[in-house]
């Protein structure tokens, strides 16, 4: 056991920076707390460190004493829940002024006290280097007439190395986001696909980040390195500290009639608990009924401190690493989520100018980017509503947790118009998402028709479902239920940290269970993807369980657990970073990114890039016997309850069209056939001069005097044969069959046949066979 645990303290060593190891050597400590209800030792002030570079321990100590007479202390020193020394001590051996005899009054103390270097050398090195030592040194004082133990003391060790560093923030925050911008600039570029799952990766890496601090928020009191660990992804939850976003949130608060904290303008004279794991064994080892008396931060106007020092868990204990006032913890988050909004609107708005500075320069085609040129103001709805959705879980656990707090009447107010808001935003979102997706499945039998035909509705609602195959589009309620519900326990249940935990697992379990049994995401890779995180969600849950000392597990047990879940959480995350960094960096390289992704089976590419360009006959004959043009950009909103058909993003609206009007791309790429290839046209044009491009009047087209024997129709975006029918010998005819009334209505009718089957997103073969096909000879 003792050989395992050494190896995951070294591994876990080995992952601290350079510069950690540069730094000077040292353990210290800086609060004092109490072990044992009714001590009578109690510091305000309490800063020790030992340096062993010059031998000594310097002491800074400011407390209030009611003991007197001789005593002796019984000193332990406990790491990882071993107990490394324990030792008897004597004040008066050891020329402690002050301490021989104690005297009851104000204590202080500021001194440096000599250590022999034998006893330096019983410290082990590694305490010196391993990140977030968990370890703590603690003083039963006795006195020497009775024996009996009059106080107890603990302190908290430390030696300045953590695993919680500014650059493992900034990096996750970089990598995350360039996943996003790749995801963006090659959806631009019309790689609909890459673009999918680079955004869908990236998204649910940020998830996992989230998910993270959500366990460093909980109140359960964590090893040292769980804590550190999970500090580097408060930002993810709006919490960094900017210098004067705290006086705008302490100047807001004090105006409307709230009382700010001063926790970290005190340090200098109080002590300030960052809460650990408690410690029971030595004390029930001792037979002290008291127990510990357990201390939070349970409101603003009643904080619990013991002799003036405050201890803190919870949200409030990762506000206070992050060096952010506990009163200035929810407008700091809401400030920064407002702050990510309206620089994201500001970055699109730009982006849109130069790129048409760019295309109008001639540095750039003129076709590149041009959805998103012509759009931009529905990309700008649709990039707001998908960082709503990303900021759900920041701001559902904050207003929830303002509502407890109540650090101002303002902020309440503020609090529940941001909840109710962005319940109501994403709501109304999911609702159409669903509604649209039915109304597909009515029409079309297929819910990826609407839901990816229509570029409107894919730039401002596709973030609630490109993520998932098109018969999972539901699933976006699930997901905001299981957010909601992992708010609620971590803003309600601050003061109960194993019904959090017991609350957060169960959570956790029913989500791994639907994401396995449903599989929702659009291909096998971004199942094992997510599956993944949400196994180390679980696996994290149950650390969570364990570490609310809810089975009563030794603490040797805690000790080694808290390095475990630091070490395959740094493993798991780094794997993920590299992963969403490699693909991301290949979707904005590769000349063609669509190759390293399957179709998905939902086919809602052919859907996608209907709508990029005319490609297909099917569409242009559909419209046309529809007598309608569809631009997707003209300002309106879609039309929910019709079909979407396909069109070009340079289409204007116009009253008939004719062969010159047509682009090349929709126009056949063979001309011979029996029956003409290219659309049918408006009633309004259907002449003779329209239908031959100009040719006289009673001239027969070139296309019906000289056709091969036969030829092979090509294949269109949606994946059908270019040609109406199979095509046959031509036969000979007068030039004039066009002209010909009866003709015409044939013609006229089989397009709006053609135009329903275009709407019903079905092809059927036979009966374009039964329509089109004739005899050689025949009339």
């Amino acid at each position: 056991m003792r050989f395992s645990f050494h190896m995951l303290v070294s591994c876990l060593a080995a992952l601290a920076l350079s510069p950690l190891a540069l730094a000077e050597r040292v353990i210290e400590s800086n609060s004092l707390n109490t072990c044992k209800s009714g001590s009578n030792f109690t510091a305000t002030l309490f800063n020790v460190a030992f340096t062993p570079r010059n031998h000594s321990i310097t002491l800074s100590i400011n407390g209030v004493s009611s003991i007197s007479g001789n005593v002796t202390a019984q000193l332990e020193v406990i790491a990882y829940g071993f107990t490394a020394l324990n030792e008897t001590l004597d004040p008066c051996t050891m020329d402690l002024e002050g301490f021989c005899p104690m005297q009851t009054g104000q204590i202080n103390i500021l001194t440096n006290i000599e250590v022999d270097e034998s006893d330096e050398k019983r410290i082990p090195g590694i305490a010196y280097s391993v990140p977030d030592l968990d370890g703590i040194v603690r003083v039963y004082v006795i006195q020497n007439s009775t024996g009996e133990v009059i106080s107890c003391m603990e302190a908290a060790l430390s030696n300045t190395k953590t695993v919680y560093q500014p650059a493992v923030g900034w990096a996750t925050a970089i990598i995350a986001g360039i996943g996003l911008v790749a995801s963006g600039i090659t959806s631009g570029l019309g790689h609909t696909n890459t673009a999918a799952h680079v955004a869908a990766n990236a998204v649910s890496l940020f998830g996992l980040f989230q998910a993270q601090a959500i366990i460093g928020m909980t109140a359960v009191t964590m090893p040292p390195i769980v804590q550190s660990w999970t500090q580097n992804f408060a930002w993810s939850m709006g919490i960094i500290r900017v210098g004067f976003l705290q006086s705008i949130a302490t100047w807001y608060q004090r105006s409307t009639g709230g009382t700010p904290t001063t926790y970290l303008s005190t340090l200098s004279t109080y002590s300030v608990e960052v809460q650990k794991r408690l410690v029971k064994r030595s004390i029930q080892t001792l037979g002290l009924a008291s127990g510990i008396v357990s201390r939070s931060l349970a409101a603003r106007d009643t904080s619990s401190t013991v002799g003036e020092v405050k201890v803190v868990r919870g949200i409030d204990r990762v506000g206070f690493r992050a060096r952010i006032e506990q009163t200035n913890i929810f407008l700091t988050g809401l400030i920064f989520f407002v702050a990510v909004l309206f620089f994201s609107t500001i970055l699109v708005i730009l982006t849109k100018v130069v790129l048409d500075l760019v295309a109008r320069a001639g540095w750039m085609k003129s076709d590149k980017f041009v959805e998103f040129r012509h759009g931009w103001k529905i990309v700008i709805k649709g990039i707001l509503f998908r960082l709503v959705l990303l900021g759900w879980v920041q701001m559902s656990v904050l207003c929830l947790w303002e509502l407890v707090e109540r650090d101002s009447a303002a902020e309440v107010v503020l609090a529940l118009v941001v909840f109710i808001s962005m319940v109501c935003t994403l709501g109304w979102a999911s609702f159409k998402v669903i509604q649209l997706a039915k109304k597909s499945v009515t029409m079309h039998k297929n819910p990826a028709y609407i839901l990816y035909s229509d570029p409107e509705c894919l730039n401002k609602w596709g973030f609630l479902y490109v993520q998932y195959k098109a018969t999972a589009y539901y699933f976006v309620v699930m997901l905001l239920a299981y957010i909601l519900c992992k708010a609620v326990f971590v803003a309600f249940v601050q003061s109960s940290p194993i019904a959090q935990a017991v609350g957060l697992l169960v959570v956790e379990a029913v989500a791994l269970i639907g994401l396995s049994v449903i599989r929702p995401f659009m291909d096998k890779k971004t199942n094992i993807f997510n599956i993944s995180i949400q196994v180390v969600n679980f696996l994290n849950a149950i650390f969570l369980l364990i570490f609310s000392d809810a089975f009563g597990q030794p603490e040797m047990v805690s000790g080694v657990m808290g390095v475990i879940f630091a070490l395959y959480n740094v493993i798991f995350a780094a794997v993920l970073l590299i992963m969403v960094l490699v693909s991301s960096i290949y979707a904005i390289c590769a000349k063609n990114p669509e190759t390293r992704y399957q179709p998905m089976r939902d086919d809602r590419g052919s859907f996608i890039k209907s709508q990029q360009a005319l490609t297909t006959e099917l569409d242009a004959l559909g419209a046309t016997a529809r007598g309608d043009g569809k631009t997707p950009y003209e300002g309106g909103k879609f039309v929910d309850d019709e079909s979407l058909s396909t069109d070009s993003l340079n289409k204007q609206p116009q009253e008939g069209i004719n062969e010159k009007s047509v682009p090349v791309a929709a126009r056949p790429a063979e001309p011979y056939s029996d029956y003409p290839q290219g659309p049918v046209y408006n009633q309004a044009n259907s002449t003779d001069q329209t239908l031959n491009a100009g040719a006289a009047p009673g001239v027969p087209s070139q296309a019906y005097t000289n056709p091969p024997a036969a030829y092979a129709p090509q294949a269109t975006a949606y994946g059908y044969s270019s040609g109406y029918a199979p095509q046959q010998t031509s036969r000979p005819g007068t030039g004039n069959e066009f002209n010909d009334p009866v003709n015409q209505n044939e013609r006229r009718g089989r397009a709006g046949a053609a135009g329903n089957q275009m709407e019903s997103g079905y092809w059927d073969r036979d009966w374009w066979h039964q329509q089109y096909a004739r005899e050689p000879g025949g009339a």
